[in-house]
């Protein structure tokens, strides 16, 4: 265990922001960013997956009963990356960015928001399914209650590469009273009842309820949408360049726990196309 330096001292102190690494679950490493109010988040480095925001001691987020911390499969819960490939294609479901190894690459503390940025670059493995040279970074930033996060992926291969990208973000709630407000009028992808031959349509509803099992792609989604968790939240979803949502709950095909959660993804669903030396950047901003 330590505190990164420069934050030691306002680690221990009450109402100071502070960011940590320890051990968490199967002894991985993950990282803590405390806010002035209290506020905290839990971000994994294995898969750079944000496991944890709580907000006044409730937490927004939720990971799944069946998740396992071995760092041998993705963590099932939380924010996972879905990166360069969302959903199932050439390479394995989601691609490799959530089950890899992300590093630190540096920390600071603004008027009490702590932020860390996380990086992770290609190497043996990912070039094993997918051979091109890249470097993301992920910047988390804790607020008294938000929790935005900035992707920048760079291309630093010498040849063009393209990719999809999702933030696979899971919320706790109860399904039966959940809703997200702000998607009419958007394409529709609906992967109900056939997730592998979607029907096309557009969303008439004003509001979005997961009466069964839900799993429908939203195209040009507006840049902020409403969730409301059915537990007495309301969360705000804004985003910056991720063009498109997935709105999803598994309903029976997780019998254990899909009473308890639903996700709302804020996805990247047509290629992004990167020339050498380029990056794509995109922001999402969650709120209670």
């Amino acid at each position: 265990f330590f505190r990164f330096s420069g934050l030691a001292m306002a680690a221990a102190t009450p109402n100071v922001a502070s960011v940590s690494v320890s051990r968490g679950l199967g002894n991985l490493d993950k990282v803590v960013l405390t806010s002035v109010r209290g506020s905290e988040v839990e971000v994994y480095l294995y898969g750079g997956c944000v496991t944890s925001w709580k907000v006044a001691d409730k937490d927004i987020l939720f990971v799944r009963p069946d998740a396992v911390f071995t760092g041998q499969k993705p963590i099932s819960g939380g924010i996972p990356h879905c990166f360069p490939q969302f959903g199932p294609g050439a390479i394995q479901q989601h691609g490799f960015a959530r089950n890899m190894n992300w590093s630190v690459a540096s920390s600071e503390n603004d008027e009490g928001n702590p932020t860390v940025t996380f990086e992770l670059k290609d190497d043996a493995y990912s070039r094993s399914m997918w051979d091109h040279g890249f470097h993301a970074l992920y910047k988390v930033t804790l607020e008294i209650n938000a929790l935005s996060t900035e992707l920048r992926i760079t291309n630093t291969d010498a040849k063009p590469f393209s990719f999809t990208n999702a933030l696979h973000t899971y919320f706790k709630a109860s399904v039966t009273g959940a809703s997200v407000k702000g998607l009419k009028g958007c394409k529709t992808l609906n992967k109900d009842p056939d997730p592998k031959n979607p029907i096309e349509g557009k969303e008439e509803r004003d509001v979005v309820t997961f009466p069964g099992f839900v799993d429908c792609v939203y195209l040009d989604a507006p840049s902020e949408l409403y969730l409301d968790n059915g537990l007495g939240e309301v969360i705000t979803i804004q985003n910056a360049n991720w063009p498109d949502a997935v709105v999803w709950n598994p309903y029976l095909s997780m019998e254990s726990s899909y009473k308890d959660f639903v996700c709302v993804e804020n996805a990247k669903i047509e290629p992004v196309e990167l020339q050498p030396n380029e990056c794509w950047i995109a922001k999402q901003r969650l709120s209670v």
